[in-house]
């Protein structure tokens, strides 16, 4: 499960992804035309990279991508669902839904905290609606709750006091 940075060029399969994680239970509620119109769907892709922006792609042996993970710091007057202050990137995670369940999510989570901790960042948060399985992944990494937004909770994680 070869991980690696996400590029500009990766900008595509990224919107691909986001469709994935709004549609996460299988269900068609938005199609990729719908996320790009919408301006909090669009806030977490729209003009990327841009300064401070970082992601990791995960491929199959055969160079296929599977899943991404990215986070993104958003201004306060445009906060996104997990929004917890403007030096805080929030993270977005997909993976394809032919892959779940096989370590995909994982391995881009552990990826991009790293990555996180290898930049002056100290937090990481996230939006996950109830009845997401990601959950439990979530909170294995660390993750907490600190808030909630509609039918999603807002999670963070202290990148600098966790444990690996």
């Amino acid at each position: 499960m070869p991980v690696r940075p996400a590029i500009a060029r990766d900008t595509d399969f990224l919107w691909r992804v986001l469709l994935e994680a709004y549609n996460w239970n299988g269900e068609q509620r938005f199609t990729v035309e719908q996320l790009v119109i919408d301006p909090y769907a669009a806030r977490y892709l729209v003009g990327w990279p841009r300064k401070g922006d970082f992601g990791v792609v995960n491929e199959t042996d055969a160079g296929e991508p599977v899943g991404a993970a990215w986070a993104r710091c958003l201004p306060e007057d445009e906060p996104g669902y997990g929004f917890v202050t403007p030096d805080v990137p929030e993270l977005t995670l997909g993976v394809l839904p032919g892959q779940r369940g096989r370590g995909h999510g994982r391995a881009l989570m552990e990826a991009l905290i790293q990555a996180a901790g290898e930049r002056p960042i100290d937090r990481l948060s996230l939006s996950v609606e109830d009845g997401n399985p990601a959950v439990h992944l979530y909170t294995s990494l660390g993750f907490t709750w600190v808030g909630r937004n509609g039918g999603s909770d807002t999670m963070l994680l202290d990148v600098r006091t966790r444990t690996p």
